[in-house]
């Protein structure tokens, strides 16, 4: 009965997020959270419909839709570094490239390390991909907030929003997935869907209208000016390597 409750009221707020994204032109302006929120609201409709009508084909279209989720989630973390450093071209470059990679090469070693698992192969293999990307998420999204706090970068209302409730989420799916042993995530699990919830009210308060991001803080300008200079410095080093090469190979 509690699941059920919270399975409808997942529905209802993610329901009331995106008509309030549409209307208020949120939507637009973090097209990868909203897209993220939409899927999911699609994920617990049919997912819904499929336990009720086809219980015996619940756990595969749980977990192909899971593994679509955790991809589709980050976006996500993308969406916020490039709301966070909007501001900071410089180092929203670089923040994104090594984003990209990093999620490119935990997938494809998660993939790799899941295909020699015979057994359950759909459930087993998505909870292991999700708990490598989950992992890589929680630690970008803390990497982010000690720049922001680093240099005294301020959280505006709807990046704190996002940020705050896809961290609790993501939080709690990390100790689930990768610190709890197999004994006891009956718990975790369970907390997985109060934890999304909870979720949810956040970003409903957070997210209820636009907050325009002002213009860049002074304090803040060092961040670029760190970057330029770590930029320069590694072209130097590429190019004194290159030149080394050149010389080691010429006859």
């Amino acid at each position: 009965m509690l699941s059920q409750a919270i399975w409808w009221s997942s529905i209802a707020l993610e329901t009331v997020l995106l008509v309030r994204g549409f209307r208020g032109k949120l939507a637009s302006r973090y097209p990868f959270f909203y897209s993220y929120l939409a899927f999911v609201l699609f994920e617990d409709l049919s997912s819904l419909v499929v336990y009720r009508w086809r219980p015996g084909l619940y756990s595969s279209s749980y977990w192909a839709t899971e593994f679509l989720g955790v991809v589709i989630g980050c976006g996500v973390v993308l969406e916020i570094y490039r709301i966070g450093l909007l501001r900071y071209p410089g180092a929203a470059r670089m923040a994104r490239n090594t984003l990209m990679f990093v999620f490119v090469m935990a997938s494809t070693k998660a993939l790799v390390a899941a295909a020699y698992v015979p057994q359950g192969w759909l459930d087993v293999n998505t909870l292991q991909v999700e708990g490598t990307l989950r992992s890589v998420q929680a630690a970008f999204l803390v990497a982010l907030v000690a720049l922001f706090l680093f240099y005294s970068i301020p959280f505006r209302r709807n990046l704190r929003g996002i940020l705050l409730g896809y961290g609790l989420f993501v939080g709690e799916r990390v100790i689930a997935l990768v610190f709890v042993p197999e004994q006891g995530k009956d718990f975790w699990f369970y907390a997985y869907s109060a934890s999304y919830l909870a979720a949810l009210g956040i970003w409903l308060t957070h997210l209820w209208s636009y907050s325009a991001v002002p213009g860049e803080e002074p304090s803040s300008r060092q961040l670029e000016i760190d970057y330029q200079r770590l930029a320069s410095a590694t072209l130097r080093r590429l190019q004194a390597a290159r030149g080394q090469l050149a010389k080691a190979v010429r006859p």
